[in-house]
């Protein structure tokens, strides 16, 4: 907007005339850059993202389920898998930490990985993920804590680690 005169923000010369812009408008014919879907992003607010908020309770209940700290390697007879350099097969993982690598971290591996994707495809900003990942991790938090007073039996509850690196009992 700024290059076009329609707005006067307070951009730096460098990125007015930086090598990306140009080229963006070479090819695209405007200077805005191309969203990685072609019909444009979704119709809808973006924060909190659906997603990382779907996701933040889900890995949450995950979390709950099963003892979180103990590491693949041990689950695995020391066997941890991962992809290839050229991504079609799955090799043992041989790496120095592999000790380390465990169900919470892998869990939360993956729920980051499926908002930021959200991200990468320019449909939210960092913290509509981060803030939606907290937000589905206090929902899940909050039925647990409904949950636990519905069991008739002895239950001492759940000890959660949460995405913030806190641990707490539920």
């Amino acid at each position: 907007m700024v290059k076009t005169g329609q707005a006067d923000y307070p951009l730096h010369r460098d990125v007015l005339n930086s090598r990306a812009l140009a080229e963006t408008f070479a090819k695209q014919g405007s200077y805005f850059h191309p969203q990685a879907y072609p019909e444009g992003c979704p119709q809808h607010p973006s924060y909190a993202q659906g997603h990382g908020s779907i996701v933040g309770a889900c890995a949450t209940i995950l979390k709950a389920a099963f003892n979180g700290n103990s590491s693949f390697q041990t689950l695995n007879n020391g066997n941890i898998q991962t992809a290839s350099d050229d991504g079609l097969s799955l090799i043992s993982y041989e790496g120095s930490d592999a000790s380390q690598v465990t169900i919470n971290g892998e869990i939360n591996k993956l729920a980051s990985n499926i908002g930021l994707a959200r991200n990468f495809a320019g449909v939210h900003w960092r913290t509509d993920y981060s803030d939606g990942l907290k937000l589905g991790e206090a929902v899940a938090l909050s039925i647990l804590r409904d949950q636990k007073a519905c069991y008739e039996e002895e239950f001492s509850g759940f000890e959660i680690t949460k995405f913030d690196g806190t641990t707490i009992a539920v």
